[in-house]
């Protein structure tokens, strides 16, 4: 009797277990988070739906490998074993608590280990994506930035300005004399780079407080159209064909004429740099054109130069950052402004030897 009572106590605790047991990987398997469990001889007993998805493999093929099985796994392509591999070499090898990258399609993860006394010898790796967390950083980063640049610009502008003019002003006095010198080319030199000095500056102004857009109506074919005639004997100079694709559309967009022009030439002479900058004989190609999708508008500039990586693009919109021996870091966050001003955004994709596409959307006038 008393070995049936016991039994009695027993059964509906071991199902209640069961059902404990199932609840929680009902749970696991909904959050928004990647779980992967590996045992104490580092066999993977556990992963959820969401996992799965980040690895973009079926889950027969991964439950029971270990770690050197999953990076011989021929269906894992070969940017998430590297990023398995970096890592497991991180939290594992080196003791740290959290590993950041960023995946092939530009999301941001953070992966965190969990181990110790409390897990009994497993590995439980999470992989959150924090993607939104990182765009409220950079923009954080961007606005302290931008104030910080205001302030600068501000107080420098004015007191560089004048004595540049005056400089500009006795060259071009002493230009007849150094002619008879036959030192005219000292002049031309002195008088380029006060202007480009002079340059500088006005991007400092321009990116810290860019003026209002005088806003009218602007064919995108006529704007598209001006900029690359502007554009096509420098190109040539540099070796670079530019190809202006044909439009099918007639389309409007509303914004100022000037600034937008400034935006498509500096992303076309980008272009025409990293063509330059490629070590092989690779023939330049720079294409611009236009195509409606919707309400918008998608400008694209595309070249086969040098390309970028992640790091790069992660940072490409960032004041004062620039990858060019003499550029400031202005450019692209002056063009970004100023196409988020129009209502639009720029997008961007590149790969290192094969080349970049910048991506302005705008809306239409309808």
């Amino acid at each position: 009797m008393i070995s049936q009572f016991q039994e009695s106590l027993l059964l509906p605790r071991t199902f209640q277990s069961m059902m404990m047991n199932s609840t929680y990987e009902d749970v696991l398997e909904h959050i928004d988070s990647g779980i992967m469990l590996f045992d104490e001889d580092g066999v993977l007993t556990f992963l959820n739906k969401q996992m799965y998805g980040i690895l973009e493999l079926p889950r027969h093929s991964l439950l029971g490998c270990t770690m050197t099985h999953l990076l011989a796994n021929i269906q894992l392509n070969r940017f998430k074993k590297k990023q398995v591999l970096r890592g497991y070499r991180e939290m594992v090898q080196k003791g740290k608590p959290n590993y950041e990258f960023v995946d092939e399609y530009g999301r941001y993860w953070r992966v965190t280990l969990h181990t110790g006394e409390q897990m009994k010898g497993s590995y439980l790796y999470t992989f959150k994506e924090i993607s939104d967390y990182k765009l409220i950083e950079q923009t954080a980063y961007q606005n302290d930035s931008l104030a910080m640049l205001g302030k600068l610009s501000a107080s420098i502008a004015h007191e560089i300005r004048n004595p540049l003019t005056a400089i500009r002003g006795f060259i071009q006095l002493l230009h007849p004399h150094l002619h008879q010198l036959g030192k005219e080319e000292y002049a031309k030199i002195i008088l380029a780079e006060i202007d480009r000095a002079n340059d500088i500056i006005h991007e400092f102004l321009t990116s810290s407080k860019p003026s209002a857009p005088q806003v009218t109506l602007i064919p995108v074919s006529a704007l598209l159209k001006e900029v690359v005639l502007l554009t096509e004997s420098e190109a040539l100079m540099k070796g670079c064909q530019i190809d202006l694709h044909p439009f099918h559309d007639n389309m409007i967009i509303s914004g100022d004429a000037k600034q937008m022009k400034q935006v498509v030439l500096n992303m076309i002479r980008n272009a025409m740099e990293a063509i330059t900058e490629r070590a092989d004989d690779c023939i330049g190609k720079i294409e611009v054109g236009a195509r409606r999708e919707g309400a918008e508008v998608r400008i694209f500039i595309s070249d086969n130069g040098k390309g970028m990586d992640i790091c790069t693009l992660d940072r490409l919109f960032n004041p004062f950052f620039t990858t060019k021996e003499n550029g400031t870091g202005l450019g692209l966050s002056v063009s970004d402004r100023i196409i988020k001003n129009h209502g639009g955004c720029i997008s961007v994709s590149s790969r290192i030897n094969v080349g970049t596409r910048f991506v302005i959307s705008l809306p239409l006038i309808q």
